[in-house]
């Protein structure tokens, strides 16, 4: 019976079925080898045990393969699970070579989780390069030296792996041996068995770094958020999860996001200086923290470089004036194996967004590579939404474009942290939401370097410049105030818009600046419309030279600018030379030499050249009368500015018998609504009320702060200004009625 007792032994290693029918075989062979005992003489006896043997071994078998097969209703499967050893591990996070800046806020937060009583689910979520696995790292540090027990997992698009690495986690924490067991046979779901035990141990941190494909998690095909697969939020202790995807519906209601940011410049100027402490002042490390957008992995790579004895610049100044010159070689180099090795890309500037824009078309989002590449084209700034329309889209990269596709482009980089979209500073209720792209400038420069072929470059830029005209067209046809906020936005791209303008159809351009710049004007955008002007006039003097009319016009313009800034004196020196080279080159009686001489007169006035500006306001308008017409709108200007240097001179009743006929005259011709018309209204006002006529005053700015915040915007500057003057007026109506009270006669 040596042979039988051998087969028992080696079926337990097996399974009950196949020992039981090992057993029978060797009672047959003993049976016909050996000399049988005496009961075996009896054949009923003996066929009748044999064959009961062989119906339970029989019906074993069956069992073992139902189990093994799992039950066809419940999905439990067999899980390839090897032997996992509860001793030491080897999932350690890496090492933190510097001190984390920047992130205290973060940190604080997982470690109050850890520290808990409950657990929970956080994910570090950001854009490439923005230091997640740092700030995880730490996080795993601190946890560690508070005596958690701490788990890294690497995500590499491979969820039998991931499970297998969460088995191991559950089963350093405690999982039994026969529980995994029932994992292997089927009997049980190992995720459901690894989470119902990890939600009875408390204190443990599990971080599953770069988990950038978060539906290819498993098992099965559900999403992350529903909670029934490998991330879930209920354990006893804290799953920390790191991703490029920052979308809530991803990661569902129950799991905390943490949307990295840039760091601040201080943070960011630190990292520099702990990296290369002699490279230069604290200023000069904030500075060179600024260009770089605060994004952590250009810091460490300026930083590292600038600690590096032999590298040509060692100082911030240097390292931050050569980026301009030698961004290809500083951060724009391509790494020779980044194409191939996912886990190098992640550390190349070059590189890093590769990663999100491959797995994006992947996805199905074929266009967010071109949109962020359209978008990069543009200046460092925030970008209308308005702008990236299918049709731009289309003209410039000749790829077919549907809105649905652009817009489901700009989402997807969104998701992925490579554009952002800024709110406005004061969002007006009354107006429709204005959406605002805009790129961190690491994104747009690297993005825009790898651009550097002539075509399809130029064809790019020439269906932006198109499609921008158009933009300022649209804008400024708007009515009312609802295209100002756009036309803020638009500012800042036109000026490249000009510059590349040749010379054939730099007339066009010109145009559309100065039509933006004078709704910039309307807006009380003065800083906007400053740069505008600017770069007008500069383009001008170069191209058509200094007496051109339309160098004139737009010095005029300038200094009309420069004056709403308070820049008073600058601008009284170049409208004199431009009322002194108009009347030069197109004569004294020249509708735009009239326009000067009034804006010199205006600009002496604000600094307190009384007598000379009204002087030269009576002489323009005579003339304008006389050139132009009594109802021209010039004419309304020109008086209404008469009157109002008659009113700083003391003369209040002529001042105030000028605004009564302007203020007529200009709602018969331009309308009660008109910007001038309650600017005529506000300047009689504000007459009368030096005239002692108080309760007119306040009953017109009443009238003009409820027609300007209707008209102009509750934040518009006039509007701001017209409220001051109606509170002014009823502060003195309230001060007046004061001291008529203290002088009524006592009733006897």
């Amino acid at each position: 019976m040596a042979g039988s007792r051998r087969a028992a032994r080696m079926g337990s290693a097996v399974s009950g079925g196949s020992a039981a029918i090992a057993f029978l075989v060797a009672i047959v062979t003993n049976y016909v080898t050996a000399q049988p005992p005496e009961w075996a003489e009896n054949t009923v006896l003996v066929w009748s045990a044999f064959g009961a043997l062989a119906i339970v071994s029989l019906g074993l078998l069956f069992w073992e393969r139902r189990l093994a097969a799992g039950s066809p209703d419940d999905g439990v499967r067999p899980v390839p699970l090897g032997r996992i050893a509860a001793g030491r591990h080897s999932m350690n996070p890496p090492t933190v070579s510097a001190r984390v800046r920047g992130r205290e806020a973060e940190l604080e937060r997982i470690g109050t989780l850890v520290r808990g009583p409950g657990g929970g689910m956080v994910v570090v979520c950001g854009a490439g390069g923005m230091g997640k696995t740092t700030l995880a790292a730490e996080a795993a540090a601190r946890a560690r030296a508070e005596g958690r027990v701490v788990v890294w997992i690497r995500w590499r698009d491979d969820p039998e792996q991931l499970g297998h690495n969460l088995a191991q986690a559950a089963h350093i924490l405690g999982l039994p041996e026969s529980r995994l067991e029932e994992a292997r046979t089927g009997r049980v779901s190992l995720v459901d068995a690894v989470w119902e035990h990890l939600a009875t141990v408390k204190g443990w941190l599990i971080v599953v770094d770069n988990v950038d494909t978060p539906t290819q998690i498993g098992p099965g095909s559900g999403p992350p958020a529903a909670y029934r697969g490998w991330l879930r939020p209920h354990g006893g202790g804290v799953l920390l999860v790191t991703s490029r995807d920052t979308s809530p519906q991803t990661w569902g209601p129950d799991a905390g996001l943490l949307h990295l940011q840039p760091l601040a410049d201080n943070a960011g100027g630190a990292v520099l200086l702990d990296a290369a402490p002699h490279a230069g002042t604290e200023a000069e490390a904030e500075a060179l923290a600024v260009r770089l957008g605060g994004l952590p992995l250009g810091l460490n790579a300026a930083g590292t470089y600038l600690s590096v004895p032999t590298s040509r610049h060692r100082t911030f100044s240097a390292y931050q004036h050569a980026l301009e010159a030698e961004f290809a070689d500083l951060l724009g180099a391509e790494h020779p194996g980044a194409a191939a090795d996912p886990e190098a890309a992640r550390r190349v500037v070059r590189h890093t967004w590769d990663l999100s824009l491959d797995q994006l078309h992947q996805d199905g989002y074929t266009l967010a590579r071109p949109v962020l590449q359209l978008l990069a084209l543009l200046e460092p700034a925030a970008v209308p939404r308005s702008l990236m329309t299918p049709e731009l889209v289309t003209d410039a990269t000749g790829l077919p474009a549907t809105a649905a596709d652009v817009d489901a482009a700009l989402a997807g980089l969104h998701q992925y942290g490579l554009l952002h979209t800024p709110e406005t500073d004061s969002p007006e209720p009354s107006s429709p939401a204005m959406g605002r792209l805009q790129l961190h400038p690491l994104v747009r420069d690297v993005t825009a370097h790898t651009l550097t072929r002539p075509e399809p470059t130029n064809a790019w830029l020439a269906a932006i410049d198109e499609h921008l005209a158009r933009a300022v067209e649209a804008t400024t046809s708007m009515p009312g105030r609802t295209g100002w906020p756009t036309a803020r936005l638009l500012a800042l791209h036109l000026r490249s818009h000009l510059d590349r303008s040749t010379q054939r159809d730099f007339t066009t351009a010109v145009r559309t600046l100065d039509d933006l710049a004078d709704a910039l004007s309307d807006a009380g955008a003065a800083s906007e419309e400053l740069l505008l002007r600017r770069h007008v006039l500069d383009a001008e003097t170069r191209l058509l030279g200094a007496d051109h009319p339309d160098t004139l016009a737009s010095r005029n313009n300038l200094a009309n600018t420069l004056n709403d800034l308070g820049e008073h004196q600058q601008a009284a020196e170049l409208l004199r030379q431009n009322l002194a080279d108009g009347e030069r080159v197109l004569g004294p009686d020249h509708p735009g030499v009239l326009t000067s001489r009034n804006n010199l007169a205006n600009t002496l006035d604000d600094l307190g050249e009384y007598q000379q500006a009204a002087d030269l306001h009576r002489q323009n308008l005579v003339d304008s009368e006389r050139v132009l017409g009594p109802d021209h709108p010039d004419v309304l200007t020109s008086r209404n500015n008469l009157a109002n240097t008659l009113n700083n001179l003391g003369e209040h009743q002529q001042a105030a018998d000028l605004h009564r006929q302007n203020l007529t005259d200009s709602e018969r011709i331009l309308g009660p609504d008109h910007p001038r018309t309650l600017s005529s209204r506000s300047n009689l006002a504000s007459v009368l009320f030096r005239l002692g006529e108080h309760q007119q005053a306040a009953d017109l700015h009443r009238r003009n702060l409820t027609d300007s915040e209707r008209v102009l915007g509750p934040d518009h500057p006039r509007t701001l200004a017209s409220r001051n003057n109606l509170a002014s007026a009823r502060a003195r109506l309230a001060e007046v009625g004061r001291r008529r009270w203290w002088q009524l006669p006592r009733r006897s």
